[in-house]
Order: C-alpha cells, then sequence, then structure tokens
C-alpha cells in the first residue's frame, strides 16, 4: 500500500502524522511512504531524515492525496483537504465529527473510508489512541491556566502554587479521566489546591487513593458544580463521551459568580466544550475574555509542543496503521476495536455517537463493510 502524509495546515499546527521512525516501521514491512516536503518541519525532522527512513518526498499536499491509497493526519482535515479525498481511499487521523457538521458533510461526499483516533477502542474500554493527546492536553491545560491567570494576560493575578504565608491558587478540574488526572498531577506538582468533580464514584475512589489525600473529590452535581467554579482561580473542563458532542457543565449564567479574572480551560473544545460560552480558539490568539472570565479554547493544545506530541501519537498510532496497509479493510473487519473507530464509510455514518449528534442514520460498519 502507498501511505501519504501531507504537512498539517490547521493554525500553529506543528505535528507530524508519520515520524521518521514510523515511516521506517512501514517501509520495513514493504509499504511505500510519500511525505510531503516540510511535513515534519515542526518537530525537527527534515526531508533528509524521511528519505533516510525511507519516504519518497512530495513536492505539495495534492501529489499526497492524489497517489496514496491511505492518509495518515494529525488534525481533522480542512476544507482545502477534504475535497482532495476520493472513495476508495482510506484517512487514518483525529476527526472529532460530532460538533463539525461542515467537515462531515464534506467526508461523506467524498466517499472516503475515515477512521478515528479518538474513537478506537482497547480491551480495557480505554481509547488508546486519544489517550497520549489527553496526557499532554491535561498537563498543558494548568501550563496554559497558570499563564492565563497572571495580571499582564488579563487574569486575576495569582501564582497557583501560593508562597509561605499566602494561600495556593484553587484548580477545579470537571472530569476524572485521563485529562482530568493529567491536569490535577500538574496542578498539585505546582502546589495548587485541587478539586476533581466526576459522576462516576469508583473513579473518585481510585483519584482519591492515587493522590492520597492530595487532591479533593467530590461527586457532580449542579450545587457542586457551583461551589466549586465560584471558588477557582482555575477550571478545567475535562469531560468526554467518546464521539459525541462534549455536556455544557458550565452556564453563561454561572459566569457571573466566579471570580473576576478567573480562567476557564476547555480542553473538551474538540468536541464542542463543556462550558456553554467556549468557543475554538488558536495559539496566535488562545484566550478571550466573558464577563469578566478568561477563557483559554485552543483546539489543538498539544500543538504548542509538537516534539513531545507527535512521538507519543506516532507510538499509539501506528499498530493500528501498520493493520490498515497490510490488510486495508480486512483489518476494520477483523478487529473490532479498528472497526469503533470506522466513522464515515462511502458516504455513509457508522458511528452512533456521531449520528446522533448531528442527526444522520446509522449504517452499522459490519453491515456497511459487507456491502
Amino acid at each position: 500500500m502507498r501511505v501519504g502524509c501531507p504537512k498539517e495546515i490547521k493554525n500553529h499546527e506543528y505535528r507530524v502524522g508519520l515520524t521518521p521512525g514510523a515511516v521506517r516501521e512501514y517501509v520495513a514491512h514493504g509499504h511505500e511512504v510519500l511525505v510531503e516536503t516540510g511535513a515534519g518541519a515542526g518537530i525537527g525532522a527534515d526531508d533528509n531524515a524521511y528519505r533516510a527512513a525511507g519516504a519518497t518526498i512530495a513536492k505539495n499536499a495534492a501529489d499526497v492525496f492524489a497517489k496514496s491509497d491511505m492518509i495518515v493526519k494529525v488534525k481533522e482535515p480542512q476544507p482545502d483537504e477534504w475535497v482532495q479525498l476520493r472513495d476508495g481511499q482510506i484517512l487514518y487521523t483525529y476527526l472529532h465529527l460530532a460538533p463539525d457538521p461542515e467537515q462531515t458533510k464534506g467526508l461523506l461526499a467524498s466517499g472516503v473510508t475515515a477512521i478515528a483516533y479518538e474513537t478506537v477502542t482497547d480491551d480495557r474500554g480505554g481509547l488508546p489512541l486519544l489517550a497520549p493527546m489527553s496526557e499532554v492536553a491535561g498537563r498543558l491545560s494548568i501550563q496554559a491556566g497558570a499563564t492565563a491567570l497572571q495580571k499582564a494576560n488579563g487574569g486575576r493575578g495569582v501564582l497557583l502554587g501560593g508562597v509561605p504565608g499566602v494561600l495556593p491558587g484553587k484548580v477545579t478540574v470537571l472530569g476524572g479521566g485521563v485529562v482530568g488526572l493529567h491536569a490535577a498531577r500538574m496542578a498539585v506538582g505546582l502546589g495548587a489546591d485541587v478539586t476533581i468533580i466526576d459522576r462516576s464514584i469508583p473513579r473518585l475512589r481510585q483519584l482519591d487513593d492515587l493522590f492520597t489525600g492530595r487532591v479533593h473529590t467530590r461527586y457532580s452535581t449542579v450545587e457542586a458544580l457551583e461551589e466549586e467554579c465560584f471558588s477557582a482561580d482555575i477550571v478545567v473542563g475535562a469531560v468526554l463521551i467518546p464521539g459525541a458532542a462534549a455536556p455544557k457543565l458550565v452556564t453563561r449564567e454561572m459566569l457571573s459568580g466566579m471570580k473576576k479574572g478567573s480562567v476557564l480551560v476547555d480542553v473538551a473544545i474538540d468536541q464542542g466544550g463543556c462550558f456553554e460560552t467556549s468557543h475554538a480558539t488558536t495559539h496566535a490568539e488562545p484566550t478571550y475574555e466573558v464577563d469578566g472570565v478568561i477563557h483559554y479554547c485552543v483546539a489543538n493544545m498539544p500543538g504548542a509542543v509538537p516534539v513531545t506530541s507527535a512521538h507519543a501519537l506516532n507510538n499509539a498510532t501506528l499498530h493500528y496503521g501498520l493493520q490498515l496497509a497490510d490488510k486495508g479493510l480486512k483489518a476494520v473487519i477483523d478487529d473490532h476495536h479498528l472497526r469503533n473507530g470506522l466513522n464515515v464509510h462511502k458516504g455513509k455514518i457508522t458511528n452512533r455517537a456521531v449520528a446522533e449528534a448531528l442527526g444522520y442514520e446509522l449504517v452499522e460498519p459490519k453491515a456497511v463493510l459487507a456491502a
């Protein structure tokens, strides 16, 4: 199979779908790899590094899309990209379709087979291709929030760790999954006063044991949300429903009860965000203010640390990518975890959460693959 890797074109996106190390693995499996010139510049990998790994360098993205059987990316295809996809081609990348009807229409019209990193599953019920970026985003959320909290950046002017004689800043984390866990770890490491809110009592028990009393845990109710958000300096939105739009946990009305200059960091923005007042921002202009509260809603947070992120992502995606290259659609038929990643196939929606979020008829993956 010919595997193509175009350069990412989303605003301030420096990651790359295939590192040179990943290219070597595809080549070792007998596949051709076509990489757009400059695709790895953001992680310090020049064209010569890709040539040494066995790739052919394409002069532009059009060549990659036109000549490849499978496209491996990081972020969802942009309008200029989805029009280049075609029937019979496999797209393997993050998609986040539930809050993005226009991209969904574009993929359906193309006839492409689109496999979303964020809905591929594993035997433990986890999302192994989403997890590494969730780890990065969770840790970055505290860095970003602490920076936005500085007075010169519009924030309250609070140092998260405090100093002797001065109380530390307070961080509230909504959601105790992978993002929430790593956000809490970073915040605790800085010396902040941290509370995690979640709806799963078993998960709260796990977190309580893990942090051995260094964080507070609360069951999610409206009252708990209000109390914790109103007292927080930073609120991290870390709630995920696989494939579906994120629930709106913090309303516009609740902002009036929050501290002026406090910060909302919406890590769920790729799935529509879990704050009612959220809208996607970029690394170029990461924050905005609503009712005195600073919002940080960058939709590709891990893109800020592309060396770490690209290698972590490739470590996770390579196994399934090689299955797709080796076996084509048979890999999706044979592996139910990879089949869970199938979101679009030949003009049909094959993921239940996406179909329900956008009002499409669901076609079961097995049925559409057998057709």
